[in-house]
C-alpha cells in the first residue's frame, strides 16, 4: 500500500470528509513520526508497533563492481518493531 492508496482508502471509508483534509492529516501523521525520530525519541503505536533509531557503526564495505574497499561512515537507521497484535494478525491463516 502506498501513501496515495492509504489516502484513497480513508476517503472511501469516510466519504463525509474532504480529500484534502485526509491528505493533510496523513501528511502530518508521517511528519510527526519523522520529527519524533529526529529528536531521538521513540514512536509507539499501540497494536501496531514502535519506531526507534538504531546506530550502525562505521565499517569497511566493498564496491560491488571493483571489489575495492570503501569506508562507510556511522549512521542512524530507523527501525520498526511489530507489536504483538500485528504479529498475531499476520500469522493467522487467511484465504489466499
Amino acid at each position: 500500500m502506498t501513501r496515495s492508496d492509504l489516502i484513497n482508502r480513508l476517503c472511501q471509508l469516510h466519504p463525509e470528509m474532504d480529500h484534502q483534509l485526509i491528505e493533510g492529516a496523513v501528511s502530518i501523521f508521517f511528519l510527526e513520526i519523522v520529527s519524533t525520530l529526529q529528536r531521538d525519541d521513540r514512536v509507539e503505536l499501540r497494536g501496531l508497533g514502535s519506531f526507534c533509531l538504531r546506530k550502525r557503526e562505521k565499517r569497511m564495505a566493498r564496491n560491488p563492481k571493483t571489489g575495492e574497499p570503501v569506508p562507510v561512515e556511522e549512521k542512524w537507521i530507523p527501525f520498526f518493531k511489530a507489536g504483538k497484535k500485528l504479529r498475531v494478525a499476520i500469522n493467522q491463516k487467511s484465504p489466499s
